[in-house]
């Protein structure tokens, strides 16, 4: 490749919000009461923006930093330098390649282009003839991490979060040296963790410590004289006083690394099989590369690496992929379609929680630790309300033993949540959230005891999963104040909350959800009222299916794996298992009286929850799930079978069947809004783009509604 090649890519990108390269020289400390050892060229990456948008990589950036760093070279071939430094703005070092760019590349070529411009820059990283240092002072994702990975030495804050190589969760390969580098610096062991495991388990990152504990990093300083403790430790380093030890650091050729090597990969393809099932190309193709560089040159891994992406960035599970994480999760979650102007929303400075049961518990819980206000549980005695207030405490002493919160911070959080057997403490909440029994007349009741208390503007909430909100306040004198608020179980880790608004919900109690929603650190979705919303109903569809198809006659084991392609995080049946039998039966219940004949209920299920069975599968004398005889016996089948393939295709025809409805009644605004819904709400594969993208890419959408959810090009390639 080419400057000019390099030149005319970045040149197809005139709106990129360039990261600059700015370039400082330093005189160095010298160590020890010693001399200087001269002059140090400190770049920094900045975009000339605040903290809420990151710096990023695209091919204009790459040009710059790539020029900056030949003068670089030249400069220390001349003897001014005697190293340089790459460091970010504050909370980043770089948060990783331009998805916006990678994924307008519509032409391989091009992704080819982006693929050898990172290696070229980066090379001349790697070869300025001078030490190179990164500082790592915030977060370093994929394309940032790996110029931390290109330079010679490396320091990290213990304030930096979000250090990932994530491309193999984005459908693409840490495709600027990665693959090659990080696993003779860490273990092939840690690089698998690091490169596989961490991206395909909720993308999860590394902190500055842990980052440095593996060895990504060779020295650790605290956040407030980060630069100044770095560039005293670099001074040290090019001295000579300093050499840094790296313990997991391996020779591929050796033979004990040999065998480690393979066994990693090994290990790392078992588990993209069980985490995925395989069901998109990039994991795979990580750990193609992984085995093959153990015995390649890094220009030969480069080359790979460049060649794999190239591929890579035209298909439509990468376009799927960036759909979902950077139009959706980065983008639609920030702008929820149809809400009300936030200037409406009310104060709230007083939680209620209507029961003191689990999920109740962790209501209070989350609301007092991130709004801070005070939060009052109530329940019909007060042992269980003892328990509810109990279980916070106990939660907020296991975060203190964590070291996740300060002893102040645990303090406070106890001291705001209190019980009582009385409604009356909510005379002054300005929002109380039901969490009681799901059956429609006790939730009635319970708002209609709240109305005779509560103050005018408070607002009343329930956290149903399915029953209808607008018939909960339909016997209430003001109606208007009724907003569903319904979490995802556990409630502190799922992202999701499904505002629903009935159709006397006011703009002033909608507007209040969401930026309680907001305050909550939770992704809000308008929907609806309708059975079960959004997220429950595709899911009691999905799993009403392969009910169906196994009490057929289908055998179990193949009825369980027939979603295996959909890369799901569990099968159908566990899932049910998971969410009680009793529950995901009765939710099935309410859709089937709303919905018909879509939503079978299952005679066996009943039959299993009769006799207290909570799941199907047991473990077998050998460890493996298998029906236990007294299970079967309880249940009858029919003979028509179906085969896994029947079944997936089934399954698939009926959500697209469903979603397609939804969209019809206006459920949500928009198929975006499925999407976004499944992926924080079911833990709908990322890699899979969504469900309405997965659903285009395999036809079924075509072969029930006849036409795409989706045009070409939104998650897909153009047309």
């Amino acid at each position: 490749m080419s400057a000019a090649d390099f030149t005319r890519l970045a040149d197809l990108f005139p709106n990129e919000t360039v990261t600059h390269s700015y370039v400082q020289d330093i005189e160095l400390p010298g160590p020890g009461g010693k001399p200087s050892p001269g002059t140090f060229a400190l770049i920094t990456l900045d975009n000339g923006l605040d903290h809420s948008k990151p710096t990023t990589l695209g091919p204009n950036t790459l040009v710059e930093l790539g020029k900056v760093l030949e003068g670089l070279r030249e400069r220390a071939a001349r003897g001014e330098i005697v190293g340089v430094g790459v460091t970010g703005k504050p909370y980043y070092l770089v948060a990783g390649a331009d998805l916006s760019a990678v994924k307008n590349l519509d032409k391989r070529e091009h992704g080819l282009w982006m693929a050898q411009l990172g290696h070229d820059v980066y090379s001349t990283l790697a070869g300025l003839g001078v030490p190179s240092f990164a500082f790592i002072n915030g977060a370093a994702l994929g394309g940032g991490l790996e110029i931390a990975l290109q330079s010679t030495y490396r320091t990290v804050s213990t304030g930096a979060g979000a250090l990932a190589l994530p491309e193999a969760v984005l459908g693409l390969v840490p495709g600027w040296g990665g693959v090659y580098i990080l696993p003779r610096l860490i273990g092939p062991e840690n690089a698998v963790k690091v490169m596989i495991e961490n991206p395909l388990s909720n993308n999860r990152t590394l902190t500055g410590a842990q980052a440095f504990g593996l060895g990504i990093a060779d020295a650790l300083f605290e956040p407030a004289d980060f630069l100044e403790q770095s560039l005293a430790w670099a001074a040290e380093v090019i001295s000579g006083d300093v050499v840094p030890e790296r313990a997991n650091a391996v020779d591929p050729a050796d033979a004990a690394t040999a065998a480690r090597w393979d066994a990693a990969v090994k290990a790392g393809r078992a588990f993209v099989d069980a985490k995925t099932s395989n069901a998109a190309p990039a994991p795979g193709k990580v750990l193609d590369i992984l085995e093959a560089n153990r015995t390649m040159t890094q220009a030969q891994s480069a080359a790979l690496e460049c060649e794999t992406l190239a591929d890579l960035m035209q298909t439509d599970e990468f376009r799927a992929t960036v759909y979902a994480f950077l139009d959706l999760v980065q983008k639609r979650s920030k702008r929820p379609a149809g809400a009300p102007d936030r200037k409406l929303a009310r104060p709230v400075t007083k939680v209620g929680v209507v029961g003191a049961g689990l999920m109740a518990s962790q209501l209070a819980l989350l609301f007092a630790r991130q709004l801070k206000v005070p939060v009052v549980m109530t329940d019909i005695d007060q042992a269980r309300v003892d328990k509810g207030v109990g279980y916070v405490h106990a939660e907020v002493d296991k975060l203190l033993g964590k070291k996740r919160i300060s002893q102040d911070a645990a303090n406070r959080t106890k001291a705001l949540v209190t019980g009582s057997v009385s409604k009356d403490v909510f005379a002054d909440a300005d929002f109380v959230i039901e969490a009681v029994f799901e059956e429609l007349n006790v939730k009635k009741q319970v708002f209609a005891e709240l109305e005779a208390i509560v103050s005018p503007d408070c607002v009343l909430a329930t956290n149903t999963s399915s029953l209808s909100v607008t018939a909960m306040a339909e016997d209430l004198q003001h109606p208007e104040r009724v907003v569903g608020f319904h979490f995802f179980n556990p409630v502190a880790v799922m992202p999701l909350l499904e505002i629903v608004r009935a159709p006397k919900t006011d703009d002033a109690v909608l507007a209040t959800a969401f930026e309680l929603a907001k305050g909550l650190k939770k992704t809000a979705v308008l929907v609806k009222d309708a059975a079960a919303f959004v997220v429950n109903r595709i899911l009691l569809r999905l799993m009403g299916e392969v009910t169906a198809a196994f009490d057929e006659g289908t055998p179990a084991e193949v009825a369980d794996n027939a979603l295996r392609p959909m890369g799901l995080p569990m099968t159908p049946f566990t899932l049910g298992a998971m969410v009680g039998l009793p529950v995901a039966q009765h939710v099935q219940e309410s859709l089937h009286a709303a919905f018909g004949e879509r939503f079978t209920v299952s005679a066996n299920l009943q039959k299993l929850i009769d006799n207290g069975v909570k799941s199907l599968w047991a473990a077998g004398p050998d460890g493996s799930q298998e029906i236990p005889e007294s299970t079967l016996s309880l249940m009858s089948f029919g003979t028509s079978p179906s085969t896994a393939e029947q079944v997936l295709r089934r399954t698939q025809d009926a959500l697209a069947e469903e979603i397609g409805l939804m969209l019809t009644e206006g459920v949500v605004a928009a198929p975006e809004d499925i999407d976004l819904c499944m992926i924080l709400g079911a833990g709908w594969p990322m890699f899979l783009g969504g469900i309405t993208p997965y659903l285009d890419r395999v036809g079924a959408s075509e072969r029930v509604n006849g036409r795409r959810f989706l045009p070409p090009g939104v998650a897909s390639g153009p047309a």
